[in-house]
């Protein structure tokens, strides 16, 4: 039925050696439509209903402008429910099924219902903010109808997609459209950052989570993002690629519980047509080496500042999250091939996927209540600090995991490192306790903050 579907629509996409390109043949082709597609694909998508249960507070400064945020805590505790609406899509058939992380996000009840009206509960078993992705396992469930996850590396600009969800919670509904871009990494509103399958299949609030597929019934992404000044589809669209998704599902049923990210190491930045003149590179293309850790592995491999790379595995990189997606897709522990161009050769070496070293030891702690700023949080920086934090390449020393309630008062922000507490040179977790343990009188903070030097004075 969908080989009749192909020669309809006179397209060759995945199997060009069997389908056919011609006009429709009969009215009974023309009539066709997508009704096949939909009937087969519809069943394994779902809607995804998440309670939220969140503690306030009934402050008379909550809504001023100022005062407020030297209120934040007190006031009557008052616990508010929050509902939320989305779609997912079924993965296998136990019940592995993948949303949007804000869909999901700190739900303390999740109910899933399937389209033939059959609810579970569910719980999320892998959740990432940054892909905006999670996974989640329906209780009880077996024999589900569920979608094949297509390789979205031969997803082509111009293929005919639908998106299936449940947008505004009208039920679930279904929108055509093509593939209009790939590779989209920035301009949308939602959450997600990185890598995205443009579409201007019709996507909605609610459609969050559902299924882009293609005329084979393939699952090449999942609907997350849309591009709109009104809140409401404008005819831009944002998918995750389906690749993407297949990681977080292997993770997942391998029992990770935080999403693992291949570390790189090193910055960069995109090839303008000025550097890439001054390069001497022919085009505009990749992106040039700026800085590298020396625990890089691609330091290791033999890359070097100045280094530009244009490819991973065959495939062209030209901005950060490119480059960040195609390493998360092959997968911590695997290798990948990178084109380096040096000198104007092009060279192709092969670098092996690993996470960010937790080397020197992060040392983190908490301070306790003996202390002039109980509950401010430290750690030791180290390349896992780096990346969790987002500091650059060369920071050093300790920095700042978490204020705590009176250190963000006091000014105190996650990622400051900490250069010294009263003249005394900060280096290891254990001094900042130390030194916050009886500081005198005065208390002054030398920090570094964004590459700025900050200083703070308090008096106790």
């Amino acid at each position: 039925m969908f080989r009749i579907l192909l020669i309809m629509l006179g397209l060759s996409l995945t199997q060009p050696a069997l389908a056919e390109t011609r006009v429709p043949q009969s009215q009974s082709e023309i009539s066709l439509g997508f009704a096949p597609l939909v009937k087969a694909a519809a069943p394994a998508v779902v809607n995804i209903y998440a309670k939220i249960v969140t503690q306030g507070y009934d402050s008379p400064f909550a809504g001023d402008p100022f005062f407020r945020d030297f209120f934040k805590g007190f006031g009557t505790p008052r616990q508010r429910v929050q509902n939320s609406l989305g779609s997912g899509v079924i993965l296998s058939s136990d019940g592995i099924v993948v949303s949007n992380y804000h869909v999901v996000a700190e739900a303390t009840e999740i109910r899933v219902a399937t389209n033939d009206r059959k609810e579970y509960d569910a719980k999320v078993v892998l959740a990432d903010k940054a892909a905006d992705l999670a996974i989640l396992q329906l209780q009880g469930a077996q024999d589900l109808p569920h979608l094949t996850l297509r390789n979205s590396d031969r997803v082509e600009v111009g293929e005919l997609v639908l998106a299936i969800g449940n947008p505004f919670g009208v039920g679930q509904t279904v929108s055509s459209g093509i593939v209009s871009g790939l590779a989209r990494t920035g301009g949308a509103s939602g959450g997600g950052l990185g890598y995205f399958i443009q579409t201007d299949a019709p996507i909605n609030p609610g459609n969050s989570g559902g299924a882009l597929i293609d005329v084979n019934g393939d699952l090449i992404g999942i609907n997350s993002r849309i591009l709109s000044r009104s809140g409401g589809s404008n005819g831009i669209g944002f998918a995750i690629p389906a690749n993407l998704v297949a990681q977080f599902v292997k993770q997942a049923q391998a029992g990770e519980q935080s999403f693992q990210r291949p570390w790189a190491g090193m910055a960069g930045q995109p090839v303008d047509s000025d550097l890439a003149h001054s390069l001497g590179l022919d085009l505009p293309e990749g992106i040039v080496i700026s800085d590298l850790h020396p625990d890089s592995p691609f330091a290791k491999a033999g890359f070097r500042v100045g280094d530009v790379i244009t490819q991973v595995d065959g495939l062209p990189v030209n901005s950060a999250p490119e480059m960040v997606f195609r390493m998360t897709v092959t997968g911590i522990g695997e290798t990948a091939k990178f084109t380096r161009v040096r000198d104007g050769q092009p060279e192709e070496i092969a670098v092996r996927m690993i996470p960010a070293p937790n080397k020197p030891a992060a040392e983190p702690i908490t301070l306790g209540d003996k202390t002039v700023l109980p509950g401010l949080s430290v750690a030791r920086i180290n390349p896992a600090v780096i990346t969790r934090v987002d500091l650059p390449l060369s920071a050093e020393g300790v920095v700042i995991t978490d204020p705590g309630r009176y250190g963000a008062r006091a000014g105190l922000r996650p990622g400051d490192v900490i250069v010294s507490i009263n003249d005394v040179a900060i280096s290891r977790t254990g001094d900042v306790k130390k030194a916050l343990t009886d500081p005198g009188r005065w208390l002054k903070m030398d920090l570094l903050r964004h590459g700025q030097q900050v200083s703070l004075r308090f008096r106790l």
